[in-house]
């Protein structure tokens, strides 16, 4: 049986007719991809705005009462140079007519922000000589919003199944009445995961701008290394801080399946990029540390209470406190009389008042310490379970950099460690993992 490859192109890889045409040459090398995945027109220069943000601005303008007809047009007149400079036949006038006519009549913003896709998708499938298929008919959610997965998976096979190509636009599906519903912004990543898992492909792979997943952030770390392999957990952990080039839902649908997804630039097609699968190869020798990645904006509330070990459900109950007010906890590391919860700021802010007035009524602790400005920074790798010396390592180099370590935390799996500094010596910090701990 033939190997299946899905492949997905971002909207930097399809920003216009030169693009279009480097992942035609890409998609045209290997038969084995047979199922495309478009998203809208991306940013061509810096100062550039997406398609997907011009609709969205048509559909704003037309619920403040204003004319939306300069920016409808300037949206003509890119995907006509696209037209024009692809030598094709396409009607892109009837395409716009329809877009306005729906958005005065009233419909939802997801029907406009979806077009970028729609029109993108039909265009590449004309260049190609491709079918397309309305992402519409086949991907489905409930009346409350949920992908159908049951219905999406089986409907989506059978479709796509009885064809030998074709182009599906992201980003979208459709609610039970057949009106539009859009996944969140990045989402065409999750379209691609999905048709992946719908036709059984051997691979996802998901093109775009650079050469797969690195080490650490770019902006922060000079040449980082590209993770040349890396685990769906791994992902996860890293991603969960802002270290990824893939939408955080587009693992779950592949994951489930076993299939194995490869991050790949259109730009620089012979790179091998980045594969993610369920577990490293056999033969890989690589470092105990496959990642390092963090965030700013944390807060830590430190709860103090004598004999706290021997009283049952405080821990669940201060946990709950912050649930009701709608601030989930991000860590949590204990103590034998202590327990730090910490949290994003702006939402800890917002109810700081009511949750410190819970904590000192229902917990009655002995006392409270609040720590502000908070980074984050997680240590990643699944080598670091069976390599002695990591945490040593880890310490020592934060220490050598003179940055004070205001909190530690490690995950039940000993996949990461995650530690708590200053705001001001998050970069410091980073560049100091990164130099010890990424050999």
């Amino acid at each position: 049986m033939n190997r299946i490859i899905t492949a997905k192109f971002g909207g930097t890889s399809l920003a216009d007719a030169s693009q279009i045409k480097k992942v035609a040459a890409i998609i045209k090398s290997n038969p084995e991809r047979r199922y495309v995945i478009a998203s809208a027109p991306g940013k061509r220069f810096s100062d550039d705005i997406k398609i997907t943000d011009m609709l969205y601005t048509c559909h704003k303008q037309n619920e403040d009462g204003k004319d939306f007809s300069v920016t409808l047009k300037r949206i003509s007149e890119r995907y006509a140079d696209i037209i024009h400079e692809l030598g094709i036949e396409f009607d892109i006038d009837s395409e716009i007519k329809a877009i306005e006519k729906n958005i005065i009549a009233g419909v939802s913003s997801d029907y406009p922000a979806s077009r970028g896709e729609y029109i993108n998708s039909k265009i590449i499938a004309k260049f190609l000589g491709w079918p397309f298929v309305d992402a519409s008919e086949i991907i489905f959610f409930t009346d409350k919003g949920v992908l159908d997965e049951s219905k999406t998976f089986t409907k989506a096979g059978e479709r796509l199944l009885a064809l030998e190509h074709a182009v599906i636009p992201g980003f979208y599906g459709s609610l039970p009445d057949g009106s539009i519903k859009t996944f969140s912004r990045g989402g065409s990543d999750v379209t691609g995961s999905i048709i992946a898992r719908s036709v059984n492909a051997d691979l996802y792979e998901n093109w775009t701008d650079v050469s797969g997943m690195l080490s650490a952030d770019p902006r922060i770390v000079k040449s980082p290394k590209v993770i040349e392999n890396i685990t769906y957990t791994e992902l996860r952990e890293l991603s969960y801080m802002g270290a990824s080039v893939l939408h955080e839902d587009a693992v779950f649908p592949v994951r489930k399946a076993g299939i194995p997804i490869n991050i790949r630039n259109t730009n620089s097609p012979d790179d091998n990029g980045t594969m993610i699968a369920a577990s490293l190869p056999k033969d890989i020798k690589r470092s105990a540390v496959t990642g390092i990645a963090g965030r700013k904006g944390f807060t830590s509330i430190r709860v103090e209470k004598s004999m706290m070990n021997g009283e049952s459900g405080f821990g669940a109950r201060l946990l709950y406190i912050f649930s009701d007010n709608g601030v989930p906890f991000e860590h949590c590391p204990t103590g034998i009389d202590t327990i730090s919860v910490v949290v994003n700021s702006a939402m800890f802010e917002s109810k700081r008042e009511d949750i410190l007035r819970s904590i000192k009524n229902e917990l009655n602790p002995d006392y409270i310490t609040i720590e502000k400005n908070l980074a984050a920074i997680a240590v990643v790798g699944e080598g670091m379970i069976s390599t002695k010396g990591t945490a040593a390592k880890l310490f020592k180099a934060l220490a050598d950099a003179g940055i004070n370590i205001r909190m530690i935390d490690q995950g039940s799996d000993e996949l990461n460690i995650i530690v708590g500094v200053d705001e001001g010596d998050y970069e410091k910090a980073i560049r100091a993992l990164y130099d010890a701990m990424t050999d």
